[in-house]
């Protein structure tokens, strides 16, 4: 395996991760350490690869738009991990990396002889990520995990979507992505600690427990309580106004967080004698009167749009803002700036844009330098810094070992 990868300016130089991960958590996280400069080979089966290859429409030509988002700045190599002679590879693959990220059901990548105990036997500090629905103990370990059913399990959805109506799932796969995160900050952290031990360790992280950790205030309130926490649309549950409310042409999002901020969204809309009247003074007035608080404010909204308002309210100090679709979002002029829009030159399929990173270091900013890969892409490559001779690597592709 190279010392250097095609993506090695960054904090993470030098840094090897193995990537036995498909579909998003796994694969997002391990992204976030190729933008930062991590040595990264996703391994995938060679039939189909990753579950994502096929999660379309949309495609940009013959490529997964899905795939596309989540596995550019990575090698990739095509290997069944089903035969012996794979399996044999992939754990030549872990003796070298410094990380591995997988997020198979529990208990798979160990009867494939790819678990933490076997592989950190050959190698001590090896850093190994276990990404999963539910954990990889306890009475759910063995159940298939789903972002959709975490966010069930997990109280999320319950709080999502308008009082009186259904509960719906949040727009993103928020449960994935969430894990991903925690899992980086798992390995980032035990990257420290190996400098001083030398010696690495295993990462649990479930889609559930992530979306626990996640419900902070709303946990707290309950606690504190007794009462369950209910569906406020986009509206918060301790802050008055602090919705999305009508105005001329659509619905413009205002966040007024305290009582300074009130008083002058109040004086701004004209309704000057809101601001003191003793059912909305305070914030606890306003969140205990927010059923009379706000037919009065989207009245005084509909006479401008969106727009207008969003302009004016940001002049004042009062955080506001039109609710963008995914187009104009992306086209936003700060996104623009903060090079968050990006593209790369993709093998097959042109120019691929994808969003960048937000991780912004002085002297490095994480962007795609190259596509993901096609499936199989670098097989070869790999193979021969394994030290896998020409005849070899033609003998595993003719026996279906590898693509």
């Amino acid at each position: 395996m190279s010392a250097v990868s095609p993506s090695s300016a960054g904090p993470l130089a030098g840094i090897r991760v193995l990537d036995l991960s498909r579909i998003l958590s796994g694969p997002f996280m391990t992204m976030i350490f190729a933008d930062l400069g991590a040595e990264v080979i996703k391994l995938e089966e060679p039939k189909s690869g990753d579950d994502t290859r096929q999660w379309a429409p949309p495609f940009q030509g013959e490529e997964s738009a899905y795939f596309l988002s989540v596995n550019r700045n990575k090698r990739g190599i095509a290997v069944d991990l089903k035969r012996d002679e794979g399996r044999a590879i992939a754990q030549r693959l872990a003796d070298l990396a410094d990380i591995l990220v997988e997020n198979f059901r529990p208990g798979t990548a160990a009867r494939l002889g790819l678990g933490y105990e076997e592989l950190s036997r050959g190698n001590p500090g090896l850093i190994y990520a276990s990404i999963s629905g539910f954990g990889q103990t306890g009475p759910y370990a063995a159940e298939a995990g789903y972002d959709a059913i975490a966010q069930a399990l997990g109280g999320l959805m319950s709080v999502t979507g308008e009082a009186g109506r259904a509960p719906v799932r949040v727009g993103n796969s928020a449960a994935d992505i969430g894990a991903a995160m925690w899992a980086a900050i798992g390995v980032l952290a035990a990257l420290h600690e190996r400098g001083a031990t030398g010696r690495g360790r295993w990462i649990d992280v479930s889609l559930l427990d992530g979306q626990i950790a996640w419900l902070t205030y709303l946990a707290s309130g309950y606690f504190a309580t007794g009462e369950v926490p209910q569906r406020y649309g986009s509206a918060h549950p301790s802050i008055v106004p602090y919705q999305a409310m009508r105005t001329k042409d659509g619905h413009l999002m205002v966040a007024v967080g305290n009582d300074a901020l009130w008083r002058k969204f109040a004086t701004l809309l004209g309704l000057d004698a809101l601001a003191d009247d003793p059912r909305f003074a305070t914030n606890p007035d306003r969140v205990r009167n927010r059923g009379s608080l706000i037919p009065l404010l989207e009245s005084a909204l509909a006479s401008r749009t969106s727009a207008e308002w969003a302009k004016d309210l940001s002049a004042a100090g009062i955080p506001a803002g039109p609710i963008n679709t995914i187009d104009v979002a992306l086209a936003h002029p700060q996104v623009q700036y903060r090079d968050m829009v990006l593209s790369v030159e993709h093998p097959t399929e042109g120019t691929v844009r994808m969003v960048g990173s937000p991780i912004k270091l002085s002297g490095h900013t994480p962007a795609p330098t190259t596509a993901p890969p096609t499936l199989g892409e670098h097989t070869d490559e790999v193979l021969a810094e394994l030290g896998f001779s020409g005849v070899d690597i033609r003998g595993l592709h003719d026996a279906g070992v590898v693509r």
